[in-house]
């Protein structure tokens, strides 16, 4: 799953992002807002302290696992917000086209929730609450969405560096994190098929919507 994550993603990054940005503005303003968008995401994963996608901590006690969930939880929320962004620009360029981004991103958070809910279950949190976490998660999302759409509103010569800043964020978080935490247990063909997997899921989305 986490390997399909990052075919959805890398995908989404350079068939969607990239080549509408790069269409709107040219590979000038495309590569600075690509550039702007990975550096800024190196950063805040260094500086604001988190768990990686999948990681649980070596001792497995209930509070560990309830400290690793939150932490897990805080990670994806941070990782939300910038694909917010996305949908968001994504919206303010063409509707249809921020249609098309959301869903891509939909299929990409299944493997999210998991990540922090598992966890939390697992320490001793109820399922219910656990839901409710991993829920408040996503909602950084719509946030984000929301956020670049009313700056965007006034700002719309913006919007080509916004779609290559979402695609910089997206493909660090991929390389980073998705990739080698589909990796680390030993399953190498089965994240290479996963990935193959995320990729033709966004070509027929890609396809289907006509873009």
């Amino acid at each position: 799953m986490m390997g399909y994550t990052a075919g959805v993603m890398l995908t989404l990054a350079f068939t969607g992002l990239i080549g509408e940005a790069w269409l709107l503005s040219g590979y000038l303003t495309t590569s600075i807002g690509f550039a702007l968008g990975a550096l800024s995401m190196f950063a805040i994963d260094y500086f604001i302290p988190h768990i990686r996608f999948g990681k649980l901590e070596a001792n497995k006690t209930q509070s560990k696992l309830i400290r690793t969930g939150m932490l897990i939880a805080i990670g994806i929320t941070i990782h939300n917000l910038p694909e917010g962004i996305a949908v968001g620009a994504g919206f303010m360029h063409l509707p249809k086209f921020g249609l098309f981004i959301a869903l891509a991103i939909a299929l990409h958070n299944i493997p999210e929730g998991i990540a922090i809910a598992l966890p939390l279950c697992k320490g001793g949190t109820c399922k219910k609450d656990s839901i409710k976490i991993a829920l408040l998660s996503g909602l950084a999302e719509p946030v984000g969405a929301l956020l670049a759409a009313l700056f965007l509103s006034g700002n719309s010569s913006l919007i080509p560096l916004s779609l290559a800043f979402a695609a910089g964020v997206m493909t660090f978080i991929t390389l980073d994190e998705l990739i080698p935490t589909a990796r680390e247990h030993g399953h190498e063909h089965y994240t290479a098929l996963g990935i193959i997997a995320g990729t033709i899921s966004v070509f027929v989305l890609s396809g289907l919507f006509g873009i």
